[in-house]
């Protein structure tokens, strides 16, 4: 697999500090303006998992798309808008990048969905890191995969907080960009509610009419 060579404006663009082997990232202070190219030479591993303030997520680098990813949806009250976000890199983790989703049908998808995050302008910005990002089809992404996003968010106003996985399925026919991130064949998304019981719904990653309601899937 080709190195991904990223070339960052330091003053507009955060990076996160941490070496390949670690499981979690932090900021670091930001340094006078100049130009880097961070180079992710090392062989790209399977699963990295990373415990973030919002989420939790296995990371495959080889894919450049999660394995899986959970994250709570609790009741709140939003403060936050996400004008003028846009999902940033991990320096220390080989993720998609722009350049993956420039010029075709396939959205920067949320995972842990912005909506859901909006108590606060740190848990919002946290929703825009690569690592929360899938190369999603476009009419998916938004129709009836953020009408479901919605419907959760109503659950936990009315039942209390929900843990949400969802995990993302490949095959050995997944196409792989020319840019390096594979795109995923399908999404498992697993709802719990507090009382233990769970809701699971299966969407292909393909454009659909057909209601959320018709995924839902035996858990």
């Amino acid at each position: 697999m080709t190195n991904k060579v990223f070339t960052h404006l330091l003053l507009l663009f955060p990076l996160w500090s941490c070496s390949p082997s670690t499981d979690c990232c932090a900021p670091v202070p930001e340094p006078e303006a100049e130009e880097v190219r961070i180079v992710k030479d090392w062989e790209p591993r399977a699963d990295v998992q990373v415990e973030g303030s919002i989420f939790t997520v296995s990371y495959n680098e080889q894919l450049q798309q999660p394995n899986w990813i959970r994250y709570d949806v609790r009741s709140i009250v939003k403060a936050a808008d996400r004008d003028g976000m846009n999902f940033y890199e991990v320096d220390s983790i080989i993720t998609s990048d722009n350049d993956d989703y420039y010029n075709n049908p396939w959205d920067r998808g949320h995972l842990a969905p912005a909506g859901s995050f909006t108590d606060s302008y740190e848990n919002l910005y946290a929703t825009f890191s690569f690592l929360n990002c899938t190369l999603q089809k476009d009419q998916l992404n938004r129709g009836e995969w953020a009408y479901l996003e919605e419907e959760i968010r109503d659950w936990a106003n009315e039942f209390g907080t929900l843990n949400v996985e969802i995990i993302l399925h490949f095959g050995a026919e997944s196409t792989t960009l020319d840019t390096g991130a594979t795109i995923p064949d399908a999404y498992t998304k697993r709802v719990t509610f507090p009382d233990g019981s769970q809701r699971c719904f299966y969407f292909l990653n393909q454009d659909t009419t057909a209601g959320w309601e018709t995924h839902e899937i035996d858990c």
